[in-house]
């Protein structure tokens, strides 16, 4: 039986791979968009009230940084700051269509480039990966909130 540091150490691995097969299908995006400006983006496309504090603190940036990186994705047309209809203090943040559109094809040039990766691998060691990820999705779920994991038949946990 592995050891739980030498199945981390093996993970990390993998996100390393991840991330660099990411990281490509980013860079072939044109333009391309700074890792911090399509976080920004990404956040702001999940959720409809966003505002330059509450993206400032989920960064875990000051507002000042936040209002620099939204700044720059105005510029470019890819974020708009609209009065928020529930407090007119409050400004919203919002993606733009071009966002939104930038973001689906990262989405789909990333997929297509895991889906690369995976067609390297034989059919069962794809099933078998599918059945790890769901059990490690389970496990960080349970962790974040707070619910215990139970076995599965696999001797996996599950939430």
């Amino acid at each position: 039986m592995e050891r739980v540091t030498d199945v981390a150490a093996a993970v990390e691995s993998t996100v390393e791979s991840m991330l660099g097969v990411f990281e490509s299908a980013r860079l072939a995006q044109s333009p391309a968009v700074p890792p911090a400006q399509l976080r920004v983006l990404t956040i702001i496309s999940r959720n409809e009230h966003v505002n330059m504090s509450r993206l400032a603190e989920t960064l875990d940036v000051v507002p000042s940084s936040a209002s620099r990186l939204c700044d720059r994705l105005e510029a470019t047309g890819l974020l708009r700051r609209v009065p928020d209809p529930r407090d007119r203090r409050e400004v919203r943040l919002l993606p733009t269509p071009a966002a939104r559109r930038l973001l689906d094809e990262l989405r789909e040039r990333r997929q297509s480039a895991l889906a690369e990766v995976l067609e390297r691998m034989p059919p069962a060691r794809r099933a078998e990966l599918v059945r790890a990820l769901a059990a490690f999705d389970a496990a960080a779920t349970s962790v974040a909130t707070g619910s215990a994991a139970e076995d599965d038949s696999d001797g996996l946990r599950t939430a």
